[in-house]
């Protein structure tokens, strides 16, 4: 992305196209038939140097010194005809493009007329060639989406022994914890990947959410916490049961009240701002990872259409082409134990997959026992490659949506207890009936701008930036990726912002 003479692309700009060199074209692909959005359609100005439209079609490049008016920039996506516009000319805010013409001709039964099951086995068998199993330097941007729901909080105060835990302060709490939260991380970085290990290089980050959610959680927990130091003893002990499962807590080894205990803490606290320092790269590396090892060509994951092929029905059922690559079109669906039905693009020469469409057609994990209840629900993507050296196949474009629910309707009480007190060893109690249930859902975002095999010394060499921190956002800002080539925001991101902060 911020290579020497890599195009600028401008991330938060508004929908209007300029002209002038160093100019920044923003607008968005439509098909000129169904006028329809294109998502996913590739801007380039020159082989290496592009944006790819978002889900909503839309894009922003900003153009660097190197180019000017005389220069084209090229639009192409999955069955359109490739387009070539002069920069003098793109002037609108809408760019359409006409689906292409599918011939028939030799290149489609060059194969031999193979049948789909073939095609399949083809796939599986060309997977170690086609794609990229070895140490990679990828420059690319990840943007993650998160949106946390509390579809229901009810919590039935019973018994409370503590003066300021009451029906009140219960209610206060519950009515404090947000219903609905969003997230977004966005990361600009170098990624040093292989099947094994991995290194991360953050050039720019940026955090968006509301800090009020945070605040208000941060203000029921230091309450809680005087109350737990005003009422609890020492050296107490906590009985914690909800139906007839039950767990001791040691009352001292919570509030840490010596001196000696007092200064281990204040030393663990020391240590541990250094390595929060760290913890966003490190979590930001952990998510990258975990991604693209599973995606569908690895071993063992959940995505298993292609190892694992047996499960699932194939139907060819049209052809089309991916960037002057012709490619059967196969679509497929749950036989026996399958989880997955979608849509592969499998090119007729090498057999590839270019781009694979799926979802979940049941969940793929249903716990439910004793009042608890948990379902993995949500898992789609739409996973783009190309052509990149060494004629393998690199990821372009990913973008995954997962989801899950949880929830559970049970008795708590937590009883405090103390064996060193005349008397009944009960102290204080609080009883409740609680019952909740809460959906989360993410998205992730991953276009991969280059990439390029590495040797073990290009990876030794390699460094991380471990103090590197995101910058905080309590709104959209226009600016902030000004000059950088990342995937146009969609209007849920543009469009978010921050309760402003109370005093």
């Amino acid at each position: 992305m911020l290579y020497n003479k890599v195009l600028f692309t401008t991330f938060w700009i508004s929908l209007i196209s300029t002209i002038a060199v160093g100019q920044t074209i923003t607008s968005k692909i439509v098909d000129k038939k169904t006028n329809q959005p294109i998502p996913y359609a590739t801007i380039q100005v020159s082989k290496n140097e592009g944006v790819i439209t978002n889900e909503e079609g839309r894009f922003s490049l900003n153009l660097g010194d190197n180019f000017s008016k005389t220069d084209s920039i090229y639009i192409s996506s999955m069955g359109y005809e490739k387009v070539g516009i002069s920069i003098q000319n793109v002037t609108d805010s809408i760019i359409y493009i006409e689906p292409k013409a599918i011939e028939l001709k030799g290149v489609f039964i060059s194969n031999k007329n193979l049948t789909v099951d073939e095609i399949m086995e083809n796939v599986e068998n060309n997977l170690s060639k086609n794609y990229d199993f070895k140490l990679s330097h990828k420059r690319l941007f990840f943007r993650e989406s998160e949106f946390n729901t509390v579809k229901k909080l009810k919590v039935d105060f019973k018994k409370s022994t503590i003066k300021e835990l009451n029906k009140k302060f219960i209610d206060s709490v519950t009515s404090i914890i947000p219903k609905k939260s969003e997230y977004y991380t966005e990361v600009l970085c170098d990624f040093y990947n292989s099947s094994e290990k991995a290194k991360l290089h953050i050039i720019k980050a940026a955090e968006l959410y509301d800090k009020n959610n945070m605040g208000s959680m941060d203000a029921i927990s230091k309450k809680m916490e005087t109350i737990f130091k005003d009422n609890v003893k020492p050296d107490s002990y906590l009985k914690i049961k909800s139906g007839i499962f039950g767990t001791k807590v040691q009352v001292d080894s919570i509030l840490e009240n010596d001196k000696e205990a007092s200064a281990v803490k204040n030393e663990i606290d020391e240590q541990k701002k250094k390595e929060d320092k760290s913890n966003f790269l490190n979590n930001q590396k952990s998510g990258l990872k975990n991604i693209l090892s599973s995606l569908f060509f690895n071993k063992d994951v959940l995505s298993n259409f292609i190892h694992k092929s047996g499960r699932y029905n194939f139907e060819l059922v049209d052809y089309t082409y991916i960037h002057d690559n012709s490619v059967y079109i196969i679509e497929f669906s749950p036989k026996w134990r399958g989880d997955f039905k979608g849509t592969l693009y499998v090119n007729t020469q090498d057999f590839a997959i270019l781009r694979a469409d799926y979802e979940n057609v049941k969940p793929l994990k249903n716990f439910k026992l004793l009042g608890i209840m948990y379902q993995d629900n949500l898992y789609r993507n739409t996973i783009i490659f190309t052509k990149g050296q060494n004629n393998i196949y690199d990821l372009k474009y990913l973008e995954m949506h997962r989801g899950n629910i949880f929830g559970f309707d049970r008795p708590l009480k937590v009883i405090e207890k103390n064996k060193h007190v005349k008397g009944k060893r009960k102290q204080n109690e609080l009883s409740l009936d609680l019952e909740a249930f809460m959906s989360n859902k993410n998205k992730v975002e991953i276009v991969v701008f280059d990439s390029k095999p590495i040797t073990e010394t290009d990876y030794k060499n390699s460094t991380e930036n471990k103090s590197i921190q995101p910058e905080y956002l309590s709104a959209y800002n226009p600016d902030f990726w000004k000059g950088y080539n990342i995937i146009e925001p969609n209007t849920a991101i543009k469009e978010f912002t921050a309760v402003p902060e109370t005093e």
